[in-house]
């Protein structure tokens, strides 16, 4: 580099280092420059104008999307940009919701820090907003309109990140708004609750949502055993609610704030994690020696699993059957406790202490929900227990560490590892190498699939046959990757998805962090953990070899799969209304509906309406059939798909369909 190539920020010379913009420059000065819209994990927006600086000869410029070049003079500091800094704030202020005190967020949020920051204490301009309806519809994520700034975060990184776009802008000038598809809730459109978007949201406008005040009512029952489960990202997080350093292990001292709080056990999801290792292993074990559904794609993540379901249908078969740690522990807790206890299962309450705002949507799953009983009854995010720490009054910093409750608190190093990405992977070779080799091994670490790449690949040879495996985080990056796989471009083995970039340790249910080195620390802490323990591979848990001896008996046998497995289908991306093309009698005409989701309509759904049609009014049947079009029965790999009457026809044809027609219009003669 040439040694003049340099731009001076406040009479200060700062180099030029392949920096992509004066922002990133000015904060590598040491200066923190106040900015809602720019975030280095997303595309440049440059709409909250807060980065604005002065440039010599260039006037007034926002910083985040103006690339250094050498001998700029740059002021970040002017009397001007002072006033116009706190204008925009002002506006934002002017313009949302005031119930600050009462805010999930009021104790992270931008808007409040930059209003201090710039000193505002009064607010010049008078509210012209109305009261927008507050969308409490997800099971996962909380959508306050009223607390948007229109910063764009979460619509850029639901589309650019995760690949997903449930959420955008509509409308224009003053009546600009963020909402999901269609202008529908939350639950209707195609979110897959990653809670990635609150993650990032600057604002309480997008929050995880609580389930605090049900936990609390089911602790003050007395007539409730209420247990709790720690997932193992939480244990690197939770203690920078109260000021200790990302990735500080603070187990102890959360096993002893849910005793305090009335809990009647605290046990561990790595235990269930180890569980997962075995059958997954197990399961895939079986798929590399049959050929089917190859690659075996992991089934922990939930927000992974409804992308597939929604996106991929043709893939839901390569997910593995196994339940998530989080369902399995559900399962098997209520399973065995309501024997033990000699209690009725639905008066024992599963909640799990959780990184992921997508795990309160997998709990109400149906495939998790037993004649009305949960597996699992309340999902807490970390975010969540640390509020319930600080009502409860506990000075969590010096609490005196306590132990988990046997059996379901004893875990290897393979369970904690899942917290990261790479870690089911990494868990599952060290027990496939063993199992396939019949060879201990003394080295239990598999460092190459570890890392920070969205997607990383490793091939190796064991037992004279080569693998290939995926490592993957972020949606985004699991649609590229799939896309790849559908061509034959690229072969796997096996492929691990998590929704979250990082892993479960960068959760939405964790503390808010804008800094990737949070999330660094995070993942370094979930490894030393591992390290710390005395047994680092699933088969080696005491406890899980009892509970096959004792209760489960057989991996895959009945018992597990009736506990640990499930089964997955295509699900609809959109909950639409019906498109009606032909209008008959209405209480004596035949409803038809043909399905036009993406995967029938490739499949030939058009030219099943088309004939339809055809046949209707070459016939003369328009008053006797009533034809509409949805977009999706969720059978999206057994399309194209009609329904006639009560009757639904897979894989249906034009000649298919006339002659139910005509069944049906004989029954009402």
């Amino acid at each position: 580099m040439n040694e003049h190539e340099y731009v001076t920020i406040d009479n200060k010379d700062i180099p030029i280092e392949n920096e992509k913009n004066l922002l990133e420059l000015i904060r590598k000065a040491g200066i923190n420059l106040p900015t809602f819209c720019y975030h280095s994990e997303l595309s440049v927006y440059g709409a909250c104008r807060l980065c604005m600086v002065e440039v010599e000869g260039m006037g007034l410029v926002s910083s985040c999307s103006t690339p250094p070049s050498p001998n700029m003079k740059v002021k970040t500091n002017t009397e001007e940009i002072r006033k116009m800094r706190k204008i925009i704030v002002e506006l934002l202020l002017a313009n949302h919701s005031q119930n600050c005190p009462t805010c999930q967020k009021s104790a992270t949020c931008q808007l409040q820090s930059l209003a201090r920051r710039l000193g505002i204490t009064n607010i010049r301009f008078k509210n012209q907003s109305k009261k927008l309806p507050i969308d409490n519809s997800s099971p996962s994520i909380l959508r306050d309109p009223n607390k948007c700034v229109l910063c764009g975060d979460c619509v850029r990184i639901c589309s650019e990140v995760q690949s997903v776009g449930a959420i955008d802008f509509a409308y224009r000038g003053a009546k600009t708004v963020v909402i999901p598809s269609f202008g529908k809730d939350l639950d209707k459109v195609e979110c897959v609750n990653c809670g990635q978007c609150a993650r990032i949201c600057p604002t309480g406008a997008l929050t995880p949502k609580s389930e605090v005040d049900d936990v609390w009512k089911a602790l003050h029952n007395s007539k409730k055993v209420v247990i709790a489960q720690i997932a193992p990202a939480v244990r690197v997080a939770i203690g920078e609610i109260f000021g200790l350093e990302p990735g500080l292990i603070a187990t102890g001292q959360t096993v002893a704030a849910l005793r305090a709080m009335g809990f009647s056990k605290v046990y561990d999801t790595c235990f269930t994690a180890d569980l997962t290792v075995i059958e997954e292993s197990n399961e895939f074990i079986r798929r590399i020696s049959t050929g089917q559904h190859i690659p075996q794609f992991t089934s922990c993540c939930p927000a992974w699993v409804k992308f597939v379901e929604q996106y991929y249908p043709e893939f839901v078969y390569h997910l593995s059957s196994c339940r998530s740690p989080q369902q399995m522990f559900g399962a098997l807790t209520k399973e065995m406790l309501s024997t033990q206890l000699n209690i009725k299962k639905e008066d024992i309450v599963v909640v799990s202490i959780m990184p992921c705002t997508a795990k309160k949507f997998e709990a109400k799953r149906p495939e998790f929900i037993h004649n009305g009983i949960k597996d699992v009854d309340y999902v807490l995010t970390t975010q969540e227990l640390g509020r319930m720490i600080e009502e409860m009054g506990l000075n969590f910093c010096e609490l005196e560490p306590e132990s988990f409750n046997l059996p379901f608190g004893f875990k290897t190093g393979a369970g904690v590892i899942f917290g990261n990405s790479g870690g089911v992977t990494e868990a599952v070779l060290r027990y496939v190498v063993e199992k396939l080799t019949g060879e201990k091994r003394e080295n239990y670490e598999f460092k190459n699939v570890r890392g920070e790449n969205g997607i990383r690949e490793v091939k190796f040879t064991l037992a004279d046959r080569e693998f290939s495996m995926a490592v993957v985080s972020g949606l985004g990056n699991a649609r590229h990757l799939l896309e790849k796989i559908k061509v034959n471009e690229v072969k796997y083995d096996f492929v691990e998805v998590m929704a979250c970039p990082g892993g479960c340790v960068g959760g939405a249910g964790q503390p808010v962090f804008t800094d990737v080195e949070v999330r660094r620390k995070r993942t370094k802490g979930i490894y030393e953990n591992d390290r710390m323990l005395e047994l680092h591979k699933s088969q080696d848990n005491p406890y899980i070899v009892e509970l096959y001896n004792t209760f489960l008996k057989e991996v895959g046998g009945e018992k597990s799969h009736a506990l640990l497995h499930t089964h997955y289908k295509s699900r609809k991306r959109i909950v639409d209304e019906d498109m009606q093309l032909s209008y008959g009698d209405k209480e004596t005409g035949v409803e038809v509906n043909v399905c036009f989701g993406t995967s029938c309509f490739i499949k030939g759904s058009q030219k099943l309406l088309r004939g339809i049609l055809d046949y209707i009014n070459a016939n003369g049947l328009k008053n006797k059939v009533n034809v509409s079009a949805s977009f999706c029965f969720e059978s999206c790999e057994r399309g194209p798909v009609a329904r006639i009457g009560n009757r639904v026809l897979e894989h249906c044809t034009v000649d298919m369909a006339i002659e139910s027609i005509k069944k049906e219009i004989e029954s009402y003669v």
